[in-house]
């Protein structure tokens, strides 16, 4: 091992549940909270006095140009130092990570890469949500302060790439709940199942994932689950957007946090930190799908995942056979089929696909998922010390990923990796096809989903190719309750149909029959 090897050192989470709302931590209290387990894991008390870098990960109520859920009590204006004052720390430089589920790892590989040039020394890294205090707080009528304004440095990177057009937004697409379903009904359609075999094989794909949810301590919404109580809709587990009923969607209503502590070999040594917590960073690499959902390849493929996971193998001269622990994120059923086939892993591979239970079941607290997913890993591989896990992390509706690749085992000669922009190119230049704002004519569905408001059918969106040339196109369906009733539970891959503008919108006519 060389000194400038990079390594992990301590994780940290905390589930904050039942603490009325003027009692209960704001989003940088419970990142906090987070932070302080973490440094107590590396076995170093007063580690706070060197950490010289800490990176928030960017909340929810900051990762929107369109506020999903404005909040009234005020923001950490400095999030990082906000978090540096609770736990005694004083960073040199403090970073506010952008928006994606996809950002705990591209930090730790970016942080990873700046230990090993010397830039810095001891890196924290933490994230965190209080979702569920807001939504108690305002539905109580009770005012909270969580104004914030810490002195000192900000690097802030912002909100990031755009993810959405306006005209992708105003026709439904943009909305993880509306969006993640267009992918799921085109994995059917690809599969051959019927909509009822396909309803069950999701419950069948989640029910592991309920069973880890319920056996974890910082889990949000632990319980066990079948495969048939996920894939049945009842009054509790209404549909959303179909095909996911509620227990299939992530669940953002969460109070949790989530920190992992990073140096290098030598600065380990120095502070004393027990090889027995050492963990390293065997493989790293990022990639991002076109960003727009309307230009993608197809919508049962991932390109970007399968790079970007081939070259962290390589970089780790490991297999996908060689993993012991895997955690595949898990927003919605799609975001884990997707992985798995860009993977090679079977649906039903005995090692699972979530440490910590998954988004709808463990919580999916905003950007800072993984990095929960991470905290869940270290202690598996320092008590199996041959062992290995992978991490994959996305960000949009399988936009941006990032993949980690992890063991206790020291990592032989100099850490690198190699620079995202080398590759990325092999997903640019894919052969995508055209896209068109302004359809007209005969067309087909290419996939399609229905949205529900309180177990109501109330818009149909549907991606389509023009006959004539095809081209795709985003359209809305008719929107009366008993056309969208039939529209459901009726087969519509492939269905032909006439799209046309109507005012501001496209709208899909099926044709009869």
């Amino acid at each position: 091992m060389e000194d400038s090897t990079p390594i992990l050192v301590g994780a940290g989470q905390f589930t904050e549940k039942g603490v009325p709302p003027q009692l209960a931590q704001p989003p940088m209290g419970i990142a906090a909270k987070a932070a302080a387990a973490a440094i107590a894991d590396t076995g170093i008390p007063e580690l706070a006095a060197s950490i010289d870098t800490i990176v928030a990960i960017r909340i929810f109520p900051d990762s929107s140009n369109r506020p999903r859920m404005p909040n009234p009590f005020g923001r950490a204006e400095n999030p990082p130092r906000a978090i540096a004052r609770r736990i005694g720390a004083d960073p040199v430089l403090a970073i506010y990570g952008n928006v994606g589920g996809n950002t705990p790892q591209k930090y730790i590989n970016e942080m990873a890469e700046r230990l090993v040039a010397g830039e810095l020394s001891v890196v924290l890294l933490a994230g965190s949500e209080a979702i569920k205090t807001a939504q108690h707080a305002l539905r109580q009528g009770i005012d909270l302060n969580w104004q914030e304004h810490d002195e000192g440095s900000l690097d802030d990177r912002g909100i990031g790439e755009t993810l959405s057009t306006p005209h992708e937004f105003a026709h439904g697409l943009g909305v993880p709940i509306q969006t993640y379903p267009l992918f799921e009904n085109a994995l059917r359609g690809s599969l051959g199942r019927s909509l009822e075999e396909h309803q069950l094989a999701l419950g069948k794909l989640f029910a592991p994932f309920t069973k880890v949810a319920a056996e974890n301590p910082y889990s949000f919404y632990g319980t066990e689950r079948s495969a048939e109580e996920l894939a049945t809709v009842t009054a509790e587990n209404r549909m959303i957007c179909y095909p996911y009923p509620k227990w299939m969607n992530a669940m953002d209503g969460v109070n949790q946090g989530a920190a992992v502590i990073m140096t290098t070999v030598g600065k380990a040594r120095q502070l004393g930190i027990d090889p027995a917590k050492w963990v390293f960073l065997h493989g790293c690499a990022e990639a991002n799908e076109r960003l727009m959902v309307s230009e993608r390849l197809n919508y049962t493929s991932s390109p970007a995942i399968g790079v970007n996971a081939q070259r962290a193998f390589e970089m780790a001269n490991k297999t996908i056979a060689d993993m012991d622990y895997i955690d595949i994120y898990s927003c919605f059923p799609s975001a884990v089929e997707i992985a798995c086939s860009e993977l090679g892993l079977s649906p039903d591979d005995k090692r699972g696909f979530t440490l910590t239970g998954g988004l709808p079941f463990f919580g999916g607290p905003g950007n800072n998922y993984s990095m929960h997913a991470i905290a869940s890993l270290l202690p598996l591989l320092r008590s199996n010390r041959q062992a290995f896990g992978l991490i994959t992390a996305n960000g949009g509706y399988l936009s941006k990923h990032a993949t980690g690749i992890y063991s206790a085992q020291p990592v032989a000669g100099s850490w690198a990796r190699e620079n995202p922009d080398s590759y990325q190119s092999l997903i640019d230049d894919l052969d995508y096809p055209d896209f068109t704002e302004t359809p007209r004519g005969e067309s087909v569905i290419e996939t399609y989903t229905v949205c529900f408001d309180k177990g109501v059918p109330n818009r149909g969106i549907v991606i389509g190719r023009q006959q004539s040339d095809q081209r795709r196109f985003i359209a809305n369906t008719p929107n009366s309750e008993d056309f969208l009733q039939h529209f459901v539970f009726q087969e519509q891959l492939g269905r032909p149909g006439i799209v046309h503008q109507a005012g501001e919108l496209n709208l899909f006519e099926p044709s009869a029959g």
